[in-house]
């Protein structure tokens, strides 16, 4: 029989495994599986809920544990670890679905582990790392970039799940993505150029304010996304399928730009459980000279006058005041002012909304203008 709990250990499973990401693979167990709408919220919690925790219930159930564990014992282990600390699933129950999600020859030393772990009560910490389950330079980073109270508030609210909200077109999307649109400032019969595009929720964004937008994708499988994503949406975009640093558009063709640019994605952990673990300290300046690297191109399609929007769905000071201070450096842009309301924060010449702040992703923005 087919249970929400099953369903979680086989995705984890395949996970580990085949180095997966979790979005597909739970999709695809879920369409396999005749679950009601409660259980499949139930696994679908159990799946992301362990991914993102796993730092923190392998620390919580190491002290009780001798030997190295299979993968199938190790993934029974942390559901049942989960279910334990952070779904606070009375003792009983928790231990008994969990053993009988292992292997019949390592359900003992399951049960072991977990009644021990629930005599143990709350573990003692090594570190904010593993108490907020994040890589160690992930905490440093952002402790360095933002400030330790700040850095540690954002880390905690993003093991928070939230309902990400519908447009009034249907379009799901995290309220800071919908408020880097509007600081874009888009009027209506603007050429607006989406400089990276997919998966289309900015495109469309713009097109229904009002604009003619001209949606750019290195993928011809995400362009493809946006095009749907306006189809969908009845905010139909053009979508070309190009680099972002060689479009072939003409110089000066757009009245706006936007450049949401590939980033580490450190502000959107909460929506991307797997993230935290895939991504390496070296790539935050990687991506950081491919984000100047686009905004000096993006430059080039603004019109004199016109107006060019960079953001990024992350928290480093490399891929957000680091980029605004390089680009002005190297180009003839000129930041201008973003009103930040009660949405943003300033924070250097633009501005920078923490995840703890509105319970959105963590997002910054820089507005600049081409000289007339």
């Amino acid at each position: 029989m087919t249970t929400a709990r099953r369903v979680a250990r086989d995705v984890l499973i395949r996970v580990d495994a085949d180095d997966a990401w979790i979005a597909p693979v739970l999709d695809a167990e879920l369409g396999r599986s005749d679950l009601e709408p409660r259980d499949r919220a139930l696994a679908t919690d159990l799946a992301y809920g362990v991914t993102r925790r796993r730092r923190a219930l392998d620390a919580a159930a190491a002290p009780f544990i001798r030997r190295e564990l299979d993968p199938e014992v190790r993934v029974a282990v942390r559901i049942g670890t989960y279910q334990l600390l952070d779904q606070r699933t009375p003792p009983h129950a928790a231990v008994s679905e969990a053993v009988d999600l292992a292997p019949k020859r390592a359900r003992g030393l399951v049960n072991a582990v977990l009644r021990r772990v629930a005599d143990a009560g709350t573990p003692r910490w090594a570190t904010d790392g593993e108490r907020l389950s994040y890589p160690e330079w992930i905490v440093d980073r952002l402790a360095a970039d933002l400030g330790e109270d700040d850095a540690l508030a954002a880390l905690s609210d993003m093991n928070v799940p939230v309902p990400t909200p519908a447009r009034a077109d249907g379009y799901r999307q995290d309220p800071a993505s919908t408020w880097v649109v509007d600081a874009v400032e888009a009027r209506q019969g603007d050429l607006v150029v989406d400089l990276c595009a997919a998966p289309g929720g900015k495109s469309t964004g713009l097109r229904a304010a009002g604009a003619e937008v001209v949606a750019v994708e290195l993928h011809p499988n995400r362009a493809r996304s946006v095009r749907a994503a306006g189809e969908r949406t009845g905010n139909r975009v053009a979508a070309v399928t190009a680099d972002g640093r060689r479009p072939p558009l003409r110089t000066g063709v757009a009245d706006r730009v936007l450049v949401d640019a590939p980033c580490s994605g450190l502000g959107a952990l909460r929506r991307r459980a797997d993230a935290r673990w895939r991504i390496e300290a070296d790539d935050v300046d990687r991506l950081a000279d491919l984000q100047v690297d686009l905004v000096e191109s993006a430059r080039t399609l603004v019109r004199p006058g016109g107006t060019l929007l960079y953001s990024a769905c992350t928290l480093t000071a490399a891929e957000s005041t680091g980029v605004v201070d390089r680009v002005v450096d190297r180009t003839d842009l000129m930041v201008e002012a973003i009103d930040p309301g009660d949405r943003w924060r300033t924070h250097g010449d633009g501005v920078l909304v923490l995840p703890q702040d509105h319970r959105t992703d963590g997002m910054f923005a820089c507005r600049f203008r081409v000289p007339s």
